[in-house]
């Protein structure tokens, strides 16, 4: 409670609240893509970014749509966020696991489904990615994410604690124009299990742990993005190890609302399924 409250005195003191509404007002893609949790970033790793167009003087939105298609598994994401000021993001997402034929192999049954309904918030402390070119300092923003999924009675099964938890996370995150480089690194607090889709906690520990989140990108034009992400995870379950994330990514605009983008993830081993890699690829509205 105490995170939201700051968020919206934030946005009750902008002096921007009551002027004119304006969007289009940030470079393109600097404005990140959505992570699969719906936070404006990369693909896995959120950034201090809020997403939209807007400028301090108006409110912006995005929806995307997102697919993980692994060799035993498909993650799917579709969701929306909307931009207050640049100052504030409200956002959320649904996520959907298909076991695909493997879920008869675990005893599921053929194209068992995992869903979640993730809830976010974030909020810009200081600093600005793209416009403080003079200061070193990056931008840096704080954010809460609310998890829910619905297969409690699997997720008590495998040894997960709850079948909803909540994350927290502060980012930073700076754009280098002259270098066309762009770093951002996200601390989260978390204990969500295969990013909450099997719950939050287990047998091997239930209390929040700190994660790290890595994304480093280079503007090779105006409209396409390179780059890769790392993200590491708790590991709470006995039943299956879980491992860090990987991926490398190309984003681009196709037009100034339109970004697609393609990625090569690694997942690891999922639920004693190992070697989960293959392919990522969004496609995301804004303005």
């Amino acid at each position: 409670m105490r995170i939201f409250l700051i968020m919206l005195a934030a946005l009750v003191a902008s002096p921007a609240a009551a002027s004119d509404w304006r969007g289009d007002g940030k470079l393109v893609l600097t404005d990140g893509i959505t992570t699969v949790e719906g936070a404006a970033g990369g693909g896995i790793a959120t950034w201090a970014v809020i997403a939209g167009n807007e400028t301090e003087r108006g409110v912006g939105a995005t929806a995307h749509a997102s697919h993980v298609a692994l060799p035993d598994f498909d993650l799917e994401a579709y969701g929306g966020a909307v931009g207050l000021f640049d100052r504030v993001e409200l956002s959320y997402t649904r996520q959907s696991f298909d076991t695909r034929g493997l879920g008869a192999a675990l005893g599921l049954g053929r194209g068992f489904t995992f869903q979640q309904d993730v809830f976010g918030a974030k909020v810009k402390l200081f600093g600005d990615a793209v416009w403080d070119q003079d200061r070193v300092l990056p931008q840096v923003s704080i954010g809460v994410q609310h998890k829910r999924a619905n297969r409690g009675a699997v997720i008590a099964a495998v040894g997960g604690a709850d079948d909803q938890g909540t994350d927290y996370y502060v980012s930073a995150t700076k754009l280098f124009l002259a270098q066309s480089l762009l770093v951002s690194g996200t601390v989260r607090l978390t204990e969500a299990n295969q990013l909450g889709l099997l719950g939050h906690g287990g047998d091997k520990g239930d209390d929040h742990t700190a994660q790290f989140e890595g994304s480093a990108a280079v503007l090779l034009t105006r409209k396409l993005a390179v780059g890769g992400e790392f993200r590491t995870k708790p590991d709470r379950l006995s039943f299956a190890q879980e491992d860090d994330a990987y991926d490398v990514f190309a984003a681009w605009s196709v037009h100034r609302h339109v970004t697609l983008t393609a990625a090569y993830a690694d997942l690891g081993d999922i639920a004693t399924v190992k070697n989960q890699r293959g392919l990522f690829v969004q496609l995301q509205a804004g303005f």
